[in-house]
Order: C-alpha cells, then structure tokens, then sequence
C-alpha cells in the first residue's frame, strides 16, 4: 500500500476529492486534525489550561507536531496544499521537513502563489494546482496508467 499524508489548508474539500478519486487504488492516506478548534485546543484539552494565549498556542502546536512528523515520516509521499485564503506557515514548514526527510513531495497550489513558493515548488518532484492531477499521480506511480483524454 502506497502511504500519503496530505497537508496543508483545511477550509476545502481538496482532501475529500483526492481520497474520493483514489478509492480504487491501494492507496492510504494520512493528515493533520482538520478541525480547527480541535487543533488549536489540543493541548489545553490534553495536558490543562493555559493564562496566556501563547503557551495555550504552544501546547496545541507541540501536540500537533507529535501527529505531523509521525505522519510525515510514515509517508511514502506528501502532498501539501498551499490554499488561496491564508498564509499556511505550517504547510511550508512541513514540505520542508518532508524534503530534509528525502520524502516524495507533490506541492499544490494556484498560479498566484508561484513567485512565493518558489523555492517549496523547486523541492517538489511534481507541482500541480489540481486535486485530480494528484489522483492522476497516484495512478501512474502505482501502475504506470496515463489519464484518459
């Protein structure tokens, strides 16, 4: 089974599309806690609360990173989305850490965003702007088949 993790935005359904468009594929798939408050009360949840909202964010980003490297070294390919709405910090520092790790890396974004990930993008082995291209991928790393035109 081919392992990916996706990561990156979480306000679309870019996930749910690829996993929907690879069910016929021996393929697993991974990723970080896509619900927000989730993600941003992890730690307080877990290990108690905090006064200052910093510590609150710190617990949250340390338990996180816990899943993320664990997902991301497990990974026999990353894909990480870069979305049109906001800065995604953690997305950028996740394909970095996929590319210090040797991992496959697909990078996916908008055409308004290649000036400023171009060096995420020169880390890639593929970068595409489409979840379908990712589909597309997968297919053809598993059995060598092209897209039908």
């Amino acid at each position: 089974m081919l392992n990916v993790y996706l990561s990156g935005e979480i306000h679309t359904d870019w996930r749910e599309q690829i996993i929907a468009g690879a069910s016929s594929l021996n393929v697993g798939f991974s990723g970080p806690v896509t619900d927000h408050a989730a993600s941003d009360d992890c730690g307080v949840a877990i290990m108690g609360t905090e006064a200052q909202k910093f510590w609150h964010d710190h617990k949250g980003a340390k338990l996180n990173a816990i899943r993320t490297r664990k997902g991301i070294e497990e990974a026999d390919i990353v894909v990480v989305r870069f979305g049109e709405k906001y800065k995604q910090w953690n997305a950028a520092f996740d394909a970095g850490y996929a590319a210090a790790l040797g991992k496959s890396l697909i990078v996916m974004h908008g055409a308004d965003h290649q000036h400023a990930l171009k060096e995420v993008d020169a880390a890639a082995l593929a970068v595409v702007e489409e979840p379908q291209q990712i589909v597309d991928i997968l297919r053809y790393v598993l059995d060598g088949t092209l897209p039908k035109a």
